[in-house]
C-alpha cells in the first residue's frame, strides 16, 4: 500500500547503516526524529464537501486527504506536522475519455476549480487545492491506464494518460518495445504528468525528453477537446504541442498522449567511473556527448554528492572503491560518474572502449560495472531515504537547473555556496551538493540536493526551507539559469518565472489559458501566480 504522507510502498524501507548516521551527526549535529501526525489529526479538520452530489464523487475525508498533497517539503511539512488545512471537496475517478469530458462540464457547472491528479508525485506544489469560495475537484487519471494502440511501422504507441511508468513498460515490453523514460518517479508518476511537466527520464540522453517523444495527443478543455494529430513533422504554423508540454493542467486534461517508442536494446550496461576532480569529469562528460558518443546517460557527482553517497551506502563494494581511491591517490575531491551504455552488444562493446579511453585522459579510473550495477539497482529506491532520514531529524530537498557549459563549474559551485550562507546566518549547518543529471551538447543540469536537520517547530523549519530554496534560486537567475530542468513550475517556481519568460511571455501564457479555459477553473494558481 502507497504512504500517505511520505514516498512509495509502505513495505519498502531504505536501511541506513550506523556509519551512516553517525556521519550525519558529525555534519550536521544532533538530530531529533521528526514528528508523524496520525490521519485523523487532519481528518479532524476537515470540513464538508461544497460539491454538489455527482455519480462516482467520493468526497470521503480518507479520499480527499489522499489527495491533498504532493512530495515536495512543504508537502511534508503539512502532512507530517499536521497542518494540511486545504483539501480537495471531492475526487472523481474517470474510466474513459467521456467520463472526463462530463467531470469538467459537471465542474463547470459546480463552478468548481479542478485539479488534474496522475500520480501525486509533484515536488513543487501541482495539486495542491488552494485556499478559494470556490469548492474543489480532483480529477484522478488513475483507472485511465491502458495501452490504446501501437503502430509498429511507426513506432508510435498510444496511451491513456493516467498510466504509471512500470505499467507503460509492461505494456510496451510485451511487444517488444520500450519508451526509455525513467524519472526518478518512475513507479508512481504518469504519462500525463510527464508531459504536462516537460518531465526528463534518467536516461534522456540517449531516449529523449518528453518533448522529443511526445507526438500528439488529446486535451480535454473546459471548451471542449483539443486534439493534436500524428504528422512526422510540420510547417502548419506554431506547434499546439508545446502549449501542452509544461502546461501543468492549466489548459485542461490529457486524456491520451502518442509517443515514440523504440524496439528494447539488445544491451544495456551501467558503470562507474572515478576522476580525481569535477572539473576533470565535466571536461569527459563535455567531450562525449559533444563527440556524439552513443552513451544512454551520464551522471556525476560532485566531491561533496561522491562522499555523501559511499557514507550512506554503507556497503562492501564501497569500502572497496574507498580504498581504491586511496591506491591510487586520488584525494578529497574525488568525483564519481555513473554512465550507461545502451544499444546493440556490438555497440556497447565498441563505445565501452571508446568512453573508458576517453575518461582515461581525464585522468578517470575506471571502477568496473559494480558500482554502475548498485546505482542500477537502487536508482528507484533512492527516493525511500526520504523517508529513513526524516525519521532520524534529517530533511531532504532537490532543486535543479541547466546552464551552458561555461558556466557549469561556477553553477555546480555557487548554487550549493548559497544554500550553505543561507543556513548559515540561521547559526545551522546543512549538507549541499550536486551533480551533473543530463548533458547536452551545449550545456548540462546542474541538481542541487540539501539535506538539514528538522525542527520541532514548522514554522521555522518551513522558514529555513523557503530561506535556502530563495537563497539558491537567486543565485540561479544570476547565473542565467533556467528555474527549473524538469520538476516544472507549480507553486514554489512561480515567483521566479517572470525573470525567465520576461512579463510580455506571461501575458502570453495567461491569454492562451483564457482562450481554453475562460472561467479560469483548470488548477488555479499552479505555474502562473494569480
Amino acid at each position: 500500500m502507497k504512504r500517505w504522507n511520505g514516498w512509495g510502498d509502505e513495505n519498502v524501507h531504505y536501511a541506513l547503516p550506523p556509519s551512516a548516521q553517525e556521519y550525519l551527526l558529525e555534519r550536521l549535529g544532533p538530530l531529533n526524529p521528526g514528528p508523524d501526525a496520525p490521519q485523523s489529526a487532519m481528518i479532524a479538520v476537515l470540513g464538508a464537501s461544497r460539491l454538489p452530489p455527482y455519480p462516482g464523487l467520493d468526497a470521503s475525508p480518507l479520499t480527499r486527504l489522499l489527495h491533498a498533497r504532493g512530495q515536495s517539503l512543504p508537502d511534508w511539512i503539512d502532512l507530517r506536522y499536521g497542518r494540511v488545512t486545504t483539501f480537495p471537496d471531492g475526487v472523481a475517478f474517470p474510466t474513459s475519455i467521456e467520463e472526463v469530458a462530463q467531470a469538467l462540464n459537471y465542474a463547470r457547472r459546480a463552478g468548481a476549480a479542478i485539479i488534474p491528479y496522475g500520480g501525486g508525485t509533484s515536488v513543487v506544489g501541482h495539486i495542491n487545492p488552494l485556499p478559494s469560495e470556490r469548492p474543489v475537484l480532483t480529477l484522478s487519471m488513475t483507472h485511465l491506464t491502458r495501452l490504446l494502440d501501437l503502430d509498429q511501422d511507426s513506432r508510435v504507441a498510444t496511451f491513456e494518460a493516467g498510466v504509471t511508468g512500470p505499467l507503460l513498460e509492461q505494456q510496451l515490453r510485451s511487444h517488444g518495445y520500450t519508451l526509455g523514460h525513467f524519472p526518478q518517479s518512475f513507479e508512481y508518476s504518469t504519462l500525463g504528468g510527464w508531459v504536462a511537466t516537460r518531465s526528463s527520464g534518467q536516461q534522456s540522453l540517449g531516449y529523449g525528453r518528453i518533448e522529443q517523444l511526445f507526438v500528439g495527443g488529446r486535451v480535454e478543455t473546459p471548451r471542449g477537446p483539443l486534439i493534436l494529430p500524428l504528422a512526422p513533422a510540420s510547417a502548419a504554423g506554431p506547434d499546439l504541442r508545446q502549449l501542452v508540454l509544461g502546461s501543468e493542467g492549466r489548459l485542461g486534461v490529457i486524456t491520451y498522449a502518442r509517443v515514440r517508442v523504440k524496439p528494447l536494446p539488445e544491451a544495456e550496461e551501467f558503470h562507474g567511473v572515478f576522476f580525481p576532480s569535477f572539473e576533470q569529469g565535466m571536461r569527459a562528460a563535455r567531450e562525449i556527448v559533444q563527440g556524439e558518443h552513443p552513451v544512454s546517460m551520464l551522471r556525476l557527482s560532485d566531491a561533496l554528492e561522491t562522499e555523501v553517497t559511499l557514507r550512506l551506502v554503507g556497503a562492501s563494494w564501497a569500502t572497496w572503491v574507498e580504498r581504491g581511491l586511496r591506491w591510487i591517490g586520488y584525494g578529497p575531491d574525488r568525483c564519481l560518474l555513473v554512465l550507461a551504455l545502451t544499444g546493440s552488444r556490438a555497440r556497447v562493446h565498441r563505445t565501452r572502449r571508446e568512453v573508458i579511453a576517453l575518461c582515461r585522459r581525464y585522468g578517470g579510473w575506471f571502477a568496473g560495472p559494480a558500482v554502475g550495477r548498485q546505482w542500477q539497482k537502487n536508482r528507484f529506491r533512492a527516493p525511500y531515504l526520504r523517508n529513513t532520514l526524516w525519521e532520524i531529524g534529517v530533511a531532504v530537498d532537490t532543486l535543479e537547473t541547466a546552464v551552458p557549459w561555461s558556466r557549469l563549474p561556477e553553477a555546480a559551485r555557487v548554487i550549493p555556496t548559497a544554500i550553505e550562507q543561507a543556513m548559515q546566518a540561521q547559526g545551522e549547518r546543512v549538507l549541499a551538493f550536486a551533480h551533473l543529471s543530463h548533458v547536452y551538447r551545449d550545456g548540462a543540469s546542474v541538481y542541487v540536493t540539501f539535506l538539514f536537520r528538522l525542527h520541532p517547530d514548522p514554522e521555522v523549519l518551513q522558514a529555513r526551507w523557503r530561506a535556502m530554496k530563495h537563497a539558491a534560486s537567486l543565485t540561479i537567475q544570476q547565473l542565467g539559469g533556467t528555474i527549473s530542468h524538469q520538476h516544472g513550475v507549480g507553486l514554489d517556481h512561480a515567483p521566479y518565472l517572470e525573470a525567465e519568460l520576461s512579463p510580455l511571455g506571461l501575458d502570453a501564457l495567461r491569454s492562451v489559458f483564457r482562450v481554453f479555459d475562460p472561467e479560469g477553473c483548470m488548477n488555479p494558481g499552479k505555474l502562473l501566480s494569480e
